[in-house]
């Protein structure tokens, strides 16, 4: 059973017939935990480093932001049993797609925005596949806590 997280979107489960996907990870950061002792798993799918450009769409779409979605993803998979200090967490995306000149760099932005916030909070990064300028697609298999990786014009591998 696929489970789609969409772009501004997020989904955690702790169902081991689950396998939560993202795709198209552009500028945009997927950020994957994962819990191995209770296999709770989790994608969010982010857009924005700050949600104070527009307070209105942050209310709305808190997913769409890092600093109103990354909270809510972990405080989803604690409730579900989840414990910091278990958690995998693979980070995928942040690409310079429409944006090969660098003049915005969302997708560096993106990145940055999350490495602050998990720098404050003490989180580390497991694996990560950010940077660039291809699309990215990231599936896990909650049973498994196996993680996979599909670039733009490759196989998908596991990582």
């Amino acid at each position: 059973m696929k489970a789609i997280v969409g772009v501004a979107d997020m989904k955690v489960s702790n169902n081991p017939e689950e396998s939560i996907i993202t795709y198209s990870l552009g500028s945009c950061i997927g950020l994957v935990i994962y819990d191995p002792v209770v296999k709770v798993g989790g994608i969010l799918h982010y857009m924005l480093p700050e949600s104070s450009i527009d307070k209105g769409k942050a209310a709305q779409r808190p997913y769409m932001f890092a600093d109103s979605g990354i909270p809510r993803l972990f405080k989803t998979a604690y409730k579900m049993g989840a414990v910091k200090q278990r958690l995998n967490i693979y980070v995928a995306g942040g690409a310079e797609i429409l944006d090969q000149k660098g003049f915005f760099n969302i997708g560096k932005r993106n990145y940055m925005a999350l490495k602050k916030m998990f720098f404050k909070n003490n989180v580390m990064i497991n694996k990560e596949n950010v940077g660039g300028n291809t699309n990215r697609t990231v599936r896990i298999e909650i049973s498994t806590g196996n993680i996979y990786v599909k670039t733009s014009g490759s196989k998908e591998v596991r990582i």
